[in-house]
């Protein structure tokens, strides 16, 4: 693999869809409320990709030096396990990814909210740092959250919560109570995501010492945690679409919902971990793809 395709390896690309799917909603729900910006919906989209470009990184380079990511483990080659990049590389990459990454943040935030609304803009580079260093200490430091099970925590905060809410934020400038609810899907989605990863790397990670919420919970209560977030996912979004609707319209993203109910039931299924990593890919793609239909669906009021 050339050294180019080793840096593509450690970005992560499958995950980078994922990422940006609270930035969909987020701006939907914007449009929603009768409001669009371009700059600030492509600037969102980037500083989203490199937070999460910056967190593969970290994780990649945290995962290889305490040896989670082993020749045990099931899923694709990390760039560190495999020896494609050094630590010292891919230390220099995460660097550079958080200058990049930092720069994007600025553009956003001036695109957003300009000189008027400086409280904003302090608060957002606040969340900014605190992002960045959720990203590093998922894995990398002497007491990384990660290995003691508050990695769906971290997810749900940051892919939900405030993936969704601090999106629309940047637009409307407040935060309606109702927009909690897409804001609650999307982060239960992507803690699915998250577990069915812990699920599949159930056996290396348990040997690894990184006590993720499947390591205590169990190859099967963790099957029925992951029936729990999805399901309630979709429950939270069928709530919100039934307060707000307007128009037949806004039903299309519970479209998505059908390949999430086939996932399930194959997880039902599964017995045996080394099964579950095609799911990812798929769990991932219909998580997007509710984002973009939202974002689609509630682009029809502007």
């Amino acid at each position: 693999m050339s050294k180019f395709g080793a840096w593509v390896n450690a970005a992560r690309p499958r995950t980078l869809p994922l990422s940006i799917s609270g930035i969909l909603v987020g701006t939907g729900l914007a449009n929603f409320h009768g409001m669009q910006n371009n700059i600030i919906f492509v600037l969102a989209i980037l500083t989203t990709v490199g937070f999460q470009v910056t967190s593969n990184f970290a994780n990649d380079y945290g995962d290889g030096i305490k040896g989670t990511d082993n020749d045990d483990r099931i899923g694709p080659v990390r760039a560190l396990q495999s020896g494609l990049l050094t630590p010292k590389a891919l230390k220099q990459g995460i660097f550079i990814s958080i200058g990049i990454t930092m720069i994007l943040v600025l553009l956003l935030l001036y695109f957003a909210f300009g000189t008027e609304f400086i409280g904003y803009v302090l608060l957002f580079l606040i969340l900014a740092v605190f992002s960045i260093w959720a990203a590093i200490k998922y894995t990398m430091g002497n007491t990384p959250y990660g290995y003691r099970g508050f990695g769906d925590l971290s997810v749900f905060v940051f892919f939900g919560l405030l993936g969704v809410l601090g999106a629309m934020f940047l637009y409307i400038k407040t935060i309606p109570l109702l927009s909690l609810l897409p804001a609650l899907s999307i982060g239960l989605l992507s803690v699915g995501v998250l577990n069915l990863n812990n699920l599949r790397d159930l056996n290396s990670d348990k040997l690894a010492g990184k006590n993720t919420v499947v390591v205590k919970l169990g190859f099967e209560r963790g099957k029925i945690y992951h029936y729990i977030l999805l399901t309630g996912s979709f429950l939270f979004l069928v709530i919100f679409i039934l307060l707000t609707r307007n128009s037949w319209i806004q039903f299309i993203s519970l479209v998505a919902y059908v390949p999430i109910l086939l996932h399930l039931l194959k997880v039902s299924r599964v017995q045996s971990p080394v099964f579950l990593d095609p799911e990812l890919r798929k769990l991932a793609l219909s998580t997007f793809l509710m984002a973009l239909l939202f974002y689609i669906s509630y682009n029809y009021f502007l």
